[in-house]
């Protein structure tokens, strides 16, 4: 929805971008409140027939509202928030980050047209682009992020979307942003790249030359495993053009409540990512030499794949680390049966550091050669770190690491 700046106390554009997580889109009421105001309410009262009227054709006054599924003052806080964290014109929240890859998708493509994609995706996000765009006449061609010759052989003239994650869930693989969004861009693509894992505290897609960025904002933007939610962010005239109207009727939209934990969430998001960005690092350093480890991928190791392209996009090697232990399957599930710490759970992004085996959880779906090559062997284990002690973090990794040697 529109801003009304009399009102909604939007902070100026020149402040830092940490100023923009605990200020940018507030609206307060007559009241005066400190913290955001929760919103809960499905629908708006119009003060006559005339209003009611002119609200539907778009004529209201600015930040008037319709419906919750249209929009709402709390969802539309942090949305604003969020654009302005971003760099972004406009952001839509929604539902989950898979309402959000959905809408990404569908509300941008037609029958007849061709979606080009990276073959290392979630588990859902490949089903949403392999099985379902097929069944609605997209042409699909996935290919491997890191070959930049995949990408312009893939391109053809129907090409509409190109869609990417980087770093890549769970091998944590680095695509080059900037040149897969030229290919994209010289046939008149549009580049989605799924931002999770970087968070919008160490990349910045859209300055690399995407053209939409979307995040699960479950993970680190809500940042305490407390709700779903999701947002996509690009310019004013596609956010509020096709991707808010596929939304708004198909019912995608981000409730209230979650909007307000996410507020909340974000005031602490750059503290938040820093810590456990730092304590990914020391992690990553002290089990690489351990017998157990066949490796350790993270991209701000220097023994990385793509170190120096993350370096040149990330502004650090982020919060998740994979390692592949050496005895498959019996010695993973070894491993996280013995941690104390560190919880086994398939989210990410939480205070709490969390541990998940790929191959049986969020990738299980996918054929044994498809994991294979992909890189995720029954053997690789998936942790996001929190914000526990960093020694106690190290120290719970090593112990269980010892003990999945049986």
């Amino acid at each position: 929805m529109a801003r009304d700046e009399s009102t909604c106390g939007e902070s100026p554009t020149e402040l830092a971008p940490q100023t923009h997580l605990v200020h940018a889109g507030a609206r307060r009421s007559a009241y005066g409140e400190t913290s955001e105001a929760l919103f809960l309410t499905q629908g708006f009262l119009y003060p006559n027939a005339e209003a009611a009227e002119a609200r539907f054709k778009g004529e209201g006054p600015e930040d008037s509202f319709i419906y919750a599924r249209y929009g709402n003052p709390t969802v539309a806080m942090f949305e604003d928030r969020i654009a302005a964290y971003e760099g972004a014109e406009a952001a839509f929240a929604t539902a989950s980050g898979m309402a959000a890859m959905h809408a990404s998708m569908f509300a941008q493509v037609q029958a007849g047209d061709h979606v080009v994609a990276s073959r290392a995706l979630f588990g859902s996000c490949l089903y949403v682009i392999e099985t379902l765009l097929p069944r609605f006449g997209v042409a699909v061609d996935l290919v491997d992020g890191t070959n930049l010759d995949d990408w312009a052989a893939a391109a053809r003239a129907e090409t509409k979307l190109f869609f990417l994650e980087s770093p890549s869930n769970p091998t944590l693989e680095i695509i080059d942003i900037p040149a897969v969004a030229e290919i994209a861009h010289s046939v008149g693509a549009t580049l989605v790249v799924d931002n999770v894992f970087a968070t919008p505290m160490f990349q910045r897609p859209l300055q690399l030359g995407a053209d939409m960025v979307m995040y699960s904002a479950t993970k680190h933007i809500d940042g305490q495993g407390r709700c779903l939610g999701g947002v996509l962010l690009g310019d004013e005239e596609t956010i509020r053009g096709p991707i808010e109207t596929f939304i708004k009727h198909t019912g995608g939209a981000m409730s209230p409540f979650n909007a307000w934990v996410m507020l909340k969430g974000m005031e602490t998001l750059e503290l938040r990512c820093r810590a456990q960005a730092e304590s990914a690092k020391k992690l990553a350093d002290a089990v690489a030499a351990h017998p157990r480890v066949a490796r350790v991928l993270y991209p701000g190791r220097e023994d990385h794949p793509q170190h120096a392209l993350a370096m040149r996009q990330m502004q650090a090697g982020g919060q998740v680390v994979s390692i592949e232990i050496t005895g498959g399957r019996d010695a993973a599930f070894m491993f996280l049966n013995a941690l104390q710490v560190i919880g086994i759970s398939n989210n990410l992004g939480d205070a709490k550091s969390l541990v998940t085996h790929p191959a049986t959880t969020t990738h299980q779906r996918l054929s044994p050669e498809l994991r294979a090559e992909l890189g995720i062997s029954d053997g690789l284990v998936r942790l996001s770190l929190g914000l526990e002690d960093a020694g106690d973090l190290v120290n719970d990794v090593l112990r269980a690491l010892d003990q999945a040697g049986g």
